[in-house]
């Protein structure tokens, strides 16, 4: 399994946001991560629909974490981003397999699955840029990358 780019992205522009004093722009964080604003952008729109990102308009707006990040758990945040976990044809809503009734292939899957959202679930984002992790050092400061 691989997460999209648009899942760790997403991922990544929350853990920025969580480790910035105030107000992030898309640009900003575009230019951290050499991204498209337009990309980014794609993403904020998603985040925001479900809830993880607030923003804020105006001269001085931009966005913020709308809920604090021990509360953002990975594994909710990757289901969520994610638009398809078909790990094999069985998941998929029209199958062919003639064993799809019998074949006990997909109920391993699914348990796999199951336990891969439990597990990210351990983590919040704060435990991803915790204090006493060099990622938050990098990405606490963002004040000096951005100016």
């Amino acid at each position: 399994m691989k997460l999209t780019r648009y899942t760790n992205y997403a991922i990544r522009m929350l853990m920025y946001c969580d480790s910035k004093n105030g107000l992030s722009t898309i640009s900003e964080i575009a230019n951290f991560y050499n991204l498209s604003e337009k990309f980014l952008g794609k993403i904020l729109i998603s985040l925001t629909k479900h809830g993880y990102i607030e923003t804020v308009r105006g001269r001085n707006g931009g966005i913020t974490l709308s809920k604090p990040a021990t509360q953002i758990f990975i594994g909710d945040l990757v289901r969520t981003m994610e638009e398809k976990f078909e790990l094999a044809e069985c998941f998929q809503d029209e199958t062919s397999c003639p064993l799809i009734q019998s074949c006990t292939l997909n109920k391993a899957l699914s348990k796999a699955l199951n336990s891969f959202f439990s597990v990210l679930n351990e983590y919040t984002l704060a435990d991803l840029t915790m204090k006493n992790n060099a990622i938050y050092y990098l990405l606490h400061d963002i004040e000096n990358h951005s100016m």
